[in-house]
């Protein structure tokens, strides 16, 4: 027994041990709570991934819903006109044997169609390459040249683009009749280029003011004049942007019909002008109209897919600026 003044040593604790369960033999309240989000976790990415497979689903149906007029006339421009007055497109689920391709057959022998095909191109590709040239150069002078009233000459080309077509029609018609373009193929490219350039020159603009002013200064310094920067660095930088805008002149000149109708040689005129005339003057020439309007898609579509690429990062690239 210690005696008086001595130090009595602590009682020592009892080793920590396993929790014991719950009397009714249920885990520890932690281990619960830990299962219960678990259980919470696995239930929420499960119903994730049930959001994001009808999200697919859906995408995929609006997808084939969208391009089922294109689908139905494919099959039809191979379908003979007796078989498509006896029932639609479809049939050919039941009876693939239908399908011949007599009709692009009639369609190449057709003077009319196949002259309008390469009217078309002659129109297209010159208004195309005269917008993206003349636009990009515009946009590169409203972007990073000084001169007298630019931003009130940017603010007149803003203005041209609410300026609808149908407006300019009767005076333009005056003005190329009077100069000797009505009819012509050049008369169609000038209208196009004059109506395209405000929003070439809008969207370019925009684009070329987005590139690091350092980076100009730094080719300024090494000597690089204005056209050798406009050349070796605006237009590489540039090509997204100058893609998008080829993609768009390009589809909304080979699918006019207004601007064509009214200033192409109506001799020789574009495939869209040829396709309504023969509506005209043959009615249900659907052995014609189905083909041709077919081979009428698919450059637009050739063109598009040609350029997805630069088209999608350009829309990216205005999207993030």
């Amino acid at each position: 027994m210690p005696g008086p003044g001595s130090v009595v040593p602590p009682t020592a604790e009892p080793a920590a041990g396993p929790r014991a369960a719950d009397p009714v033999g249920k885990p520890p309240a932690g281990e619960r709570a830990a299962g219960r989000a678990g259980s919470a976790a696995a239930a929420a990415g499960g119903l994730a991934r049930l959001a994001a497979g009808a999200t697919r689903v859906f995408l995929v149906a609006a997808a084939l819903f969208w391009l089922l007029p294109t689908l139905g006339l494919l099959i039809s421009s191979f379908l003979s006109p007796t078989d498509l007055n006896e029932g639609g497109w479809w049939q050919v689920l039941t009876a693939p044997s239908r399908l011949t391709a007599s009709n692009y057959s009639r369609l190449l022998a057709n003077d009319t169609i196949t002259g309008s095909l390469l009217n078309t191109v002659a129109i297209a590709v010159p208004a195309t390459l005269l917008v993206v040239t003349l636009g990009a150069f515009a946009g590169y002078a409203f972007a990073w040249l000084e001169f007298p009233g630019r931003d009130w000459l940017f603010l007149l080309v803003v203005g041209l683009l609410v300026v609808p077509v149908q407006v300019a029609l009767i005076p333009v018609s005056e003005l190329f009749g009077s100069i000797g373009l009505f009819e012509t193929t050049a008369g169609v490219v000038l209208f196009h280029t004059a109506f395209g350039l405000p929003f070439a020159v809008f969207l370019l603009r925009n684009f070329f003011a987005e590139i690091p002013r350092e980076l100009l200064e730094a080719a300024r310094l090494d000597g690089a004049g204005e056209l050798r920067l406009f050349a070796r660095v605006v237009l590489p930088l540039g090509g997204p942007a100058i893609a998008s805008l080829g993609i768009f002149q390009f589809l909304w000149v080979w699918n006019d019909m207004l601007v064509a109708l009214v200033f192409a040689d109506s001799a020789n005129p574009p495939v869209t002008v040829a396709l309504q005339q023969q509506v005209r003057q043959f009615g249900n020439n659907i052995d014609v109209l189905a083909p041709g309007a077919f081979l009428s898609m698919v450059v637009p579509l050739v063109v598009f897919f040609a350029f997805q690429r630069q088209f999608v990062s350009g829309v990216m690239a205005g999207a993030i600026k």
